[in-house]
């Protein structure tokens, strides 16, 4: 292992140390370290996302420590290791490339896809787990909008799929116009909320197959819309006018203002 892992990992012992070390890290388990894993994989995407490499160098490193930190925790109880750790990525990656390590050749993304189940599959037969359901492995504690692109690829690779976008547009259009009907109707909400999660699966399913990342989408529309929202509390203060005391039409004046002036 390089010089500065080893340094880590040493620092990550000296501060799990039960004589000298951190009462903070002494007191962490791998459940109450689950907040702070996640929150340092949204800050190394946000990272990402503002094309900054020192702040993406930086918030690696955290993420890497939570990393470093779980491995500790295994080594103490005798499951595991980073060593191990390591080493089980790097032969997961081997026996799942056989393109890459075994000159092996695919005729096509599909093959490739079913050798990459196969060879899945092949892992937990050799562990002796259970047979697998269809979608294990597409975890629910994913964000839905992830899971929603992992359930419809899953699925895909076995051709249970829309043929083009266009045909996935028309189911948008279905499932709006039943959730337009639900709504006429009254229904509870308990079948609006159904008639709303049909309406963004389809939605994914549309961003799927035009090459897009609904995650990354939705998260670029956040940001369109707290930009312009920005923008016309801006316009609103430069007319000594407040958002709470504009009326509809003033703000939506000033909305309108503000997406003109993006060139929308």
């Amino acid at each position: 292992m390089s010089e500065p892992i080893e340094r880590l990992r040493q620092v990550m012992a000296a501060l799990r140390d039960p004589t000298g070390g951190c009462p903070w890290d002494l007191a962490q388990d791998h459940h109450s370290l689950i907040p702070y894993l996640v929150e340092e994989t949204y800050e190394v995407i946000d990272a990402i996302e503002r094309g900054e490499p020192a702040a993406l160098r930086e918030e690696l490193g955290d993420l890497l420590f939570q990393i470093v930190f779980h491995a500790r925790l295994g080594e103490e109880r005798g499951e595991f290791d980073l060593d191990q750790v390591a080493a089980a990525i790097a032969d997961k990656l081997v026996s799942r490339h056989p393109h890459v390590f075994a000159d092996r050749k695919f005729a096509s993304d599909a093959e490739r896809d079913a050798a990459w189940e196969a060879a899945k599959q092949a892992e937990r037969a050799r562990k002796g787990e259970r047979p697998a359901g269809f979608f294990d492995g597409v975890h629910r504690a994913q964000p839905a909008l992830m899971r929603a692109q992992a359930l419809q690829r899953r699925a895909a690779r076995v051709g249970f799929d829309w043929p083009d976008a266009r045909a996935v547009l028309a189911k948008v259009r279905e499932e709006s116009d039943e959730l337009e009907a639900a709504l006429a109707a009254g229904e509870a909400p308990e079948r609006l909320a159904e008639e709303v999660g049909d309406l963004l699966f389809a939605v994914v399913n549309l961003s799927r197959h035009l090459g897009i990342d609904a995650e990354e989408a939705l998260r670029r529309g956040n940001e369109k819309f707290v930009r312009r929202f920005e923008a016309m509390r801006e316009r609103l203060g430069e007319a000594g006018q407040t958002l709470e005391g504009a009326d509809s039409d003033t703000l939506e004046a000033a909305w309108q203002a503000a997406k003109a002036a993006e060139g929308d």
